[in-house]
């Protein structure tokens, strides 16, 4: 392999991410970027009594709210312009992508490329703005009777105008969040939207840390209890990036043509597919869809709760859907592989993969292109996709058991866990890709240097 590495071998060396100055400022300006995020995460909405709102957030611990609050970067918890975060936009994004492959006219909106993507984004920025509006107005409805039957109210003056202002101000966080994350995209380093929800879950991480470690010196966590837990997240780590770069190698021959008397020669290649094709898209929906419902359904609580049976209802089903439950925890697992199959055969289509296959004269040995071909690519593709699924279920919910076990937080859970580290790994391949497309650069400019040189002294 060293033989191999040629010119490229220190490609990825601190002296050559010195030189990569367009890196850099990608860099700069994705750091730029999360820091204007966790400031906005501070900014209060108007009208809203900062006291009581900690007060009455510590007295629902454990529920629903702490997993909104998780993806928003504790914006929640001080009720801040993006207090909704990414969620209105992942749901509406869903949408979407269901709407796409049930409907015609969207399938083919796809098929047109820039501009039928570009319709298909304005189209989730409206249903984001909807979104948007309608759980504004809820958690506006909330916050005004939020304590009300304790004596105390989340909000200074509640009415019309209150509401009014919460649903513009989060509407309007929301939306810049999703613009924020869109020029991250496209002038960062890294997928804008994942790197938002990451910086808000590690914003959050050494809270955890620090209670996990109170409970240590309390002794309600003795510390073979946090040594085996350190050990069990270590070792998730490790199992996460083991299976995130996993992939079955599919073999496709090309046929090379070659001069009358050499005949035909085949060229080899492979096709890789993940197990894991659908990153960590489906545990992000699955809590997205569980997520808006069941926020609605808790501020309804809090305003119907001692009025009627109605109310007493609704508290019900929310504690039966709290982290840990096995109600909570079985519709999450059937989330995650719902969205796993759905999201994997959206990101890779058999069916243009065999045709493109064809066109251009590649096929897999043994099997005649076409649709023998399509009907292999996609059975191989199920069998993968179920490991997949069954490694994402099990990420996701076997750490939700264990700290519900030991009475942890569940920011350390697996699903955090699983968007950190995907994040983290995509974004360092990236960085590693500019770098090593700065140093093919250097290599092409000073061939060209050369060569003029050499013409100039012949």
């Amino acid at each position: 392999m060293a033989s191999q590495a040629g010119p490229l071998a220190g490609s990825f060396s601190l002296s050559n991410f010195a030189i990569a100055t367009n890196l850099k400022k990608r860099l700069w300006f994705t750091a730029g970027a999360l820091i204007v995020f966790r400031l906005l995460s501070f900014v209060p909405l108007p009208g809203i009594d900062p006291r009581m709102l900690s007060t009455l957030f510590n007295s629902t611990r454990g529920g629903v709210l702490d997993l909104f609050n998780m993806f928003s970067g504790g914006g929640l918890e001080r009720m801040s312009l993006i207090a909704l975060g990414l969620m209105p936009y992942i749901t509406a994004s869903i949408v979407m992508q269901l709407a796409a492959s049930m409907s015609p006219q969207l399938a083919a909106l796809k098929k047109e490329g820039a501009s039928g993507h570009q319709k298909i984004n304005q189209y989730t920025r409206y249903g984001t703005v909807i979104l948007c509006a309608i759980q504004g107005y809820f958690v506006a409805l909330g916050l005004e009777n939020w304590g009300a039957g304790e004596g105390g109210s989340a909000v200074i003056d509640p009415g019309v105008l209150f509401r009014l202002t919460t649903v513009v101000s989060l509407v309007g966080g929301a939306m810049f969040l999703m613009w924020l994350g869109e020029q991250i995209t496209s002038r960062g380093v890294g997928n804008g939207i994942s790197l938002i929800i990451m910086a808000g879950i590690v914003a959050q991480m050494p809270t955890t840390i620090l209670q996990a470690l109170e409970s240590g010196r309390a002794g309600s966590l003795s510390p073979v209890v946090f040594a085996a837990l350190i050990a069990f997240v270590a070792g998730l780590i490790l199992f996460i990036c083991f299976m995130e770069l996993a992939q079955r190698r599919v073999l496709i021959q090309y046929p090379k043509r070659q001069a009358i008397a050499q005949g035909v020669r085949t060229e080899r290649s492979h096709l890789p597919l993940k197990v894991n094709a659908a990153n960590v898209i489906p545990p992000i929906f699955a809590s997205s869809l569980l997520l808006m419902p069941l926020t609605i359904v808790q501020f309804a609580g809090n305003r119907a709760s001692g009025e009627s049976a109605w109310g007493d209802f609704i508290l019900s089903i929310t504690s039966s859907l709290q982290h840990g439950s096995a109600l909570y925890l079985a519709l999450y697992a059937v989330g995650i592989f719902y969205f796993c199959f759905f999201y994997t055969f959206v990101v890779f289509n058999p069916e243009e993969t065999a045709d493109n296959l064809k066109r251009y004269g590649g096929f897999v040995p043994g099997i005649r292109p076409g649709k023998r071909t399509e009907e292999y690519l996609r059975y191989v593709l199920s069998r993968i996709t179920v490991v997949g699924a069954a490694y994402l279920t099990l990420i996701c919910i076997f750490p939700e058991v264990v700290t519900a076990r030991l009475g942890i937080p569940f920011y350390l859970g697996g699903t955090s866990l699983l968007i950190v580290v995907n994040v983290t790994m995509d974004t360092v391949t990236q960085i590693r890709s500019h770098l090593l497309a700065h140093q093919y650069g250097d290599l092409i400019r000073n061939a060209k240097l050369k060569g003029r040189a050499g013409v100039g002294a012949a």
